[in-house]
């Protein structure tokens, strides 16, 4: 998760994420070249009194600075279109779980199961134990098995809500009387939380989503017990 004077993103816990990430840097050092020449070009022309007259008009130079932002723009453009197809990609999902927001909490559903789902609240900040996160904690967290593809169908009862996991790669809308899906696949155990990313009232700030991947030895015990709990 984030910590406190954080720069960067959040380690990926996702190979979408890690997509992501990668992409990142390589428009970043694209973003740093340019930068670099702009202000070298600036610094060029303020400080010197001579002129090139090639520069002013010069059929080629033209042609290079059309040609030239045309290539940096596909170079951009390749690799996030690959990364928006990938994130549209389901394929053959394990697990499907519906997240429905409200105001001001997210209830779950696991469409797979014959009767499992729960409300999950945020925990206050008087009711938190030691080692836990103020207003990341939720009193029910959204267990999957790690490393199996996972569908979620995301949708909201009252108002505009977003479902947003920052480590999974993840920020999909739920929107009232439409079933958005995406999906995710986490490639290592661990407890991932996102918050809701859409301003959806007085209480927007405190709907935590916690996602806990675990062992699918470890996710089986976890349904049968909250299956006989029911």
């Amino acid at each position: 998760m984030a910590h406190p004077s954080q720069l960067g993103f959040q380690d990926a816990a996702s190979p979408v994420m890690e997509e992501l990430l990668h992409f990142h840097d390589h428009t970043l050092m694209i973003v740093f070249l340019i930068s670099t020449l702009v202000l070298y070009i600036i610094v060029a022309m303020v400080s010197t009194k001579l002129t090139n007259k090639y520069v002013l008009d010069s059929q080629e130079i033209e042609i290079v600075w059309t040609v030239l932002p045309a290539v940096i723009l596909i170079l951009i453009a390749l690799p996030s279109l690959r990364i928006l197809y990938l994130m549209d990609e389901i394929n053959d999902p394990h697990l499907t779980i519906k997240a429905m927001g409200h105001q001001w909490y997210w209830s779950y559903e696991y469409t797979d199961y014959e009767d499992l789902g729960f409300d999950s609240y945020m925990i206050p900040t008087q009711d938190l134990s030691p080692g836990q996160f103020r207003l990341l904690e939720a009193d029910h967290r959204m267990v999957v098995p790690m490393e199996s593809p996972i569908r979620v169908l995301v949708s909201a009862e009252d108002v505009l809500h977003s479902w947003a996991v920052p480590a999974l790669g993840i920020k999909m809308d739920a929107v009232p009387g439409r079933l958005n899906q995406t999906a995710f696949i986490t490639s290592r155990p661990g407890v991932y939380y996102g918050q809701c990313s859409e301003i959806c009232g007085a209480n927007h700030s405190f709907m935590p989503i916690v996602v806990e991947a675990v062992p699918l030895e470890h996710f089986e015990n976890w349904s049968s017990l909250m299956l006989e709990e029911s």
